[in-house]
């Protein structure tokens, strides 16, 4: 029953992807990226599966658990692409993931109190505890190599392939998770936000050690993901957003992806809380020297970036830059120009509780409005939905809505 089961989902995923539609979302994407965009691109991710599942479609059948693995790939995906499939675009073949780990600090464990979402979701709160208050803390911390595990990763390709490799392509696909220096995110999870941001008034030294040695940490996490092979090729995206672009350097040898085959992704999302001056002093300067073997980066996350623009155009190799929902659209824009690619996040709020089809359109026409005054390519991104209030329909009417924006670019 599995192999029955996990077929026929190949046969209908293979179909999805083989079909025009999703073909010509590659040159969309490639548009945006490049910075000679055909239109935005419109895309729906980090969802709340938990309330999703109406119907059933989502359901697991499949007993055997690397099957089941499998068929959760396939369903969530056709699931997408069903109810509301925007641009996203899906891979023409099924991706058996590297076993590996990448190089990582180690030494100090994390303290926390976390509270999860009652109802099932994958959103919870974190009260970190300070683990790295002193000199001493910080020599605790250390780098420690990462594997890759070829023959269990052959394992896991032959069995995927021998149940569905005569529907469609199976294919050793690498990771992404190196390819993103996400400094200060790990230490608010060392530290907690309260003492980080108070101690880069109050001990700017310390600090930068703690910058200067994760950042060391992380050079040699790309050194090493480099001789493990672990690095992925053509990845359809990066924290959710499209990755596809002619103006990466070709892959010669796929046993050997490097930096330069690649994007790479600063962050600092609690620096949305201090000046551009420090901003500038506690981060730019290390990821400048991070980045630099990537051959794109994409930079931000959650923090508001649109008063420090100025900044990132230090990042010699910067393409793509991140606007929040609560960032100055229009100054971003104007700042931004047809220099880099705009990643725009829009507001998860607004297909929870209250959904308004009038707020929507708002926002979505004000990104547009302010892109097409200032020549900018741009991606929108609706992720980070903790909820949907129990109603999925409100997704569906949101990819309605913003699909329909995009298509009359």
């Amino acid at each position: 029953m599995d192999r029955q089961i996990i077929r026929e989902l190949a046969g209908r995923y293979y179909e999805a992807a083989n079909g025009d539609k999703n073909r010509s979302r590659v040159a969309l994407h490639k548009g945006v990226n490049d910075l000679r965009m055909i239109r935005p691109v419109v895309l729906i991710n980090e969802l709340p599966w938990h309330e999703l599942n109406a119907n059933g479609e989502l359901s697991l059948i499949c007993e055997d658990e690397k099957i089941r693995g499998m068929e959760y790939f396939f369903r969530t995906e056709l699931f997408k692409q069903k109810y509301f499939p925007c641009d996203i675009h899906i891979r023409p073949y099924y991706p058996v993931m590297k076993q590996g780990e990448f190089g990582r600090m180690a030494g100090l464990e994390i303290d926390e109190k976390r509270i999860g979402d009652p109802a099932g979701g994958h959103i919870a709160a974190h009260e970190y505890h300070d683990v790295l208050k002193t000199e001493d803390d910080l020599e605790q911390l250390r780098w420690v190599p990462g594997w890759y595990d070829r023959e269990a990763t052959a394992e896991l390709f032959y069995f995927a392939a021998e149940l569905i490799g005569d529907i469609m392509p199976v294919k050793i696909c690498g990771h992404q998770v190196a390819m993103g220096h996400t400094l200060w995110d790990i230490v608010a999870q060392y530290r907690g936000v309260t003492n980080l941001l108070n101690d880069l008034i109050e001990r700017p030294e310390f600090m930068h050690k703690i910058a200067r040695k994760l950042t060391d940490g992380f050079i040699l996490t790309v050194q090493d993901a480099v001789k493990n092979n672990l690095y992925a090729a053509e990845y359809p995206d990066l924290h959710c957003s499209p990755m596809y672009t002619n103006d990466l350097a070709p892959v010669i040898d796929h046993d050997s992806v490097k930096p330069e085959n690649v994007w790479g992704r600063g962050v600092a999302q609690i620096f949305g809380a201090v000046s551009p001056e420090m901003h500038d002093e506690f981060d730019i300067k290390y990821q400048i020297e991070a980045l630099e073997p990537f051959g794109l980066v994409y930079y931000g996350c959650c923090e508001r970036l649109d008063n420090k623009i100025h900044l990132l155009r230090k990042m010699k190799n910067l393409r793509k830059i991140s606007i929040t929902p609560w960032s100055d659209i229009d100054a971003a824009a104007e700042a931004i120009g047809g220099d880099y690619a705009m990643c725009v996040k829009l507001n998860p709020a607004h297909v929870g509780a209250g959904f308004d089809e009038d707020v929507i359109r708002k926002e979505i026409n004000t990104v547009m409005d302010a892109a097409r005054r200032n020549g900018c390519a741009f991606d929108m991104v609706l992720k980070d939905i903790s909820t949907v209030a129990g109603d999925p329909r409100h997704l569906i009417r949101w990819a309605e809505i913003a699909t329909d924006a995009v298509n009359g670019w």
